[in-house]
């Protein structure tokens, strides 16, 4: 049997041709929608925006921009990329009720090209526990959910939710009823990252065969990375005939994760000689990408994360380090230069000028506005008085934290720490809140205990802290320190998390405590607007 022709819906819900329909992969992004649903990762509405922007600039194909029935805020950022974005397909998600179907169709139907990704649980624990269904209830559901689907768009995506736990004769079933309803786009995902690639190549390859119809449709695959498999699964389906991958930047996604855009992409493009396929992502903005999203969730990327993480071009074996003086290729099976990074760095410090930082701020990606440009080369210039080498990761740290803060209600002024053996540990806090300085001195069990009752002093709240964690951005004992906070309200049911860097780890503690509140705070404001509303 062939391959399935690789086509993606344009405007009018037609598929358009690429260069080569076989062998053309299309990339589904879901870190708006699936990435966001990892604990603690939510982003403000101005960042979804961002980042979809982004996305779209990138070349990802179809941007999944969340989950409209969620809530509303969900609905206004699915709405708004809708309106936003121009080249890429917008999806909303939904369940199989009429409600969601409906919501996701009001939410996507100002793109330009819009799309309603409809799906249902089709293995036997969940039609028993979950949905609480027999199989032929299930089945009349599919039809349902295609067939409203189609009514608000004629691009419409199917998933069988736990598909590679779904007996394979009924999973052809429910893939039948689908196309017949007029699904384009077939989704069967490794829910709960349980298959292997073995296993998920199988599974397409048994659909697409017995299947009627199957030869007119684009599968995709949809992996988490539960047990490590995530790309390795999405790329096995790939072979077996899908065309379609839903990943997410930095893989970050519901418990273990989901397959990583920037993985997949590589993949494909340094190994075209066992993958000869084709994306439109362009590979020299992944790094950016990469930390764009750290930003905005608050999520470091690990350091050993493939393609992106920052040990990733990094080399400090002697035998290495002589491998890559006498030939790159000895260690690097791609240059750095193919994903943003820049391979020559100029050292910063605290003689280096205004065009200096700028270049080096455009090399590592950064565009920022005049204002925002002198204040973050003020901070650069009191960070170099105190540190003897300034690294591209103190810049990233630095630049990140002026983004995040201009926004901010409250903003760290002075903090002057008292601590020792002797005790009582105190701290003396000054806080900008909504442009007025307001000082407190507070006492407490340690210098960041201190700290963080003269913040709850100046800012009463009842959120509790449920994570403390300090880092050294770089090495040496002047280095940056890195802190995350992460609060959870127990009323409302959030969780924030925020980062904040400097050679003063107290410093460091208190804009990361402040930054956490912010944030929440945020949130509620938008809640209760939306309640009023």
């Amino acid at each position: 049997m062939s391959s399935p022709v690789a086509q993606a819906p344009n405007a009018a819900g037609q598929p358009e041709k690429a260069a080569s329909d076989a062998d053309r992969v299309y990339i589904f992004d879901t870190t708006l929608r699936d990435g966001e649903q990892c604990p603690g990762a939510t982003m403000t509405f101005e960042e979804k925006l961002e980042v979809a922007d982004f996305l779209d600039d990138m070349g990802v194909d179809i941007i999944e921009a969340g989950f409209p029935i969620a809530s509303d805020g969900d609905f206004q950022a699915v709405s708004e990329i809708a309106g936003r974005v121009k080249k890429a397909v917008v999806c909303g998600l939904s369940r199989a009720g009429e409600k969601d179907i409906d919501r996701a169709g009001e939410a996507v139907k100002g793109a330009r090209r819009p799309r309603i990704h409809t799906f249902i649980s089709t293995s036997p624990v969940h039609r028993k526990y979950k949905l609480q269904k027999s199989a032929d209830e299930v089945l009349e559901l599919v039809h349902f959910q295609v067939t409203r689907a189609r009514n608000w768009v004629a691009d419409v995506e199917w998933s069988a939710e736990d598909a590679t736990r779904t007996e394979i004769d009924y999973l052809c079933r429910c893939v039948e009823t689908a196309i017949r309803a007029g699904a384009g786009t077939i989704n069967l995902p490794d829910t709960v990252g349980y298959a292997t690639p073995e296993e998920y190549f199988e599974m397409f390859r048994t659909v697409r065969e017995r299947v009627p119809g199957a030869d007119k449709v684009i599968f995709s695959v949809h992996c988490h990375n539960d047990l490590g498999m995530a790309v390795a699964n999405s790329l096995a389906g790939v072979r077996a005939g899908a065309r379609q991958v839903e990943c997410t930047i930095n893989g970050i996604g519901e418990r273990a994760g989901n397959a990583a855009l920037e993985e997949v992409v590589m993949a494909i493009k340094t190994r075209h000689d066992v993958l000869p396929y084709q994306v439109g992502v362009e590979a020299r903005m992944l790094n950016r990408a990469s930390k764009l999203v750290a930003a905005a969730t608050s999520f470091p990327v690990q350091y050993n994360k493939a393609i992106v993480g920052r040990n990733a071009f990094a080399h400090e074996s002697g035998i290495h380090q002589d491998g890559m003086l006498k030939h790159t290729q000895t260690y690097e099976i791609m240059t750095p230069e193919s994903v943003g990074v820049s391979k020559t760095s100029l050292v910063m410090g605290k003689h280096s000028g205004r065009n200096a930082f700028r270049t080096k701020l455009k090399e590592l990606g950064y565009e920022l506005g005049e204002n925002a440009f002198e204040d973050a080369f003020n901070r650069f210039k009191a960070l170099a008085d105190r540190k003897k080498h300034v690294y591209d990761e103190d810049l990233e740290a630095l630049v990140d934290e002026e983004i995040a803060t201009q926004q901010d209600r409250m903003k760290v002024v002075a903090l002057t720490v008292i601590a020792g053996t002797m005790g009582p540990q105190s701290a003396t806090l000054t806080l900008d809140i909504d442009g007025a300085h307001q000082t407190v001195q507070s006492t407490g069990n340690g210098p960041v205990d201190a700290t963080f009752n003269a913040i709850v002093k100046l800012v009463p709240h009842q959120a509790k802290l449920a994570l403390y964690q300090v880092h050294a951005v770089t090495e040496g004992t002047d280095a940056q320190a890195e802190v995350s906070v992460r609060l959870e309200d127990e009323v409302e049911g959030k969780s924030v998390t925020a980062r904040a860097a400097d050679p003063d780890t107290m410093v460091a503690s208190a804009k990361a405590y402040v930054g956490a509140l912010n944030k929440l705070f945020a949130k509620r404001g938008r809640l209760h607007a939306q309640q009023s509303a």
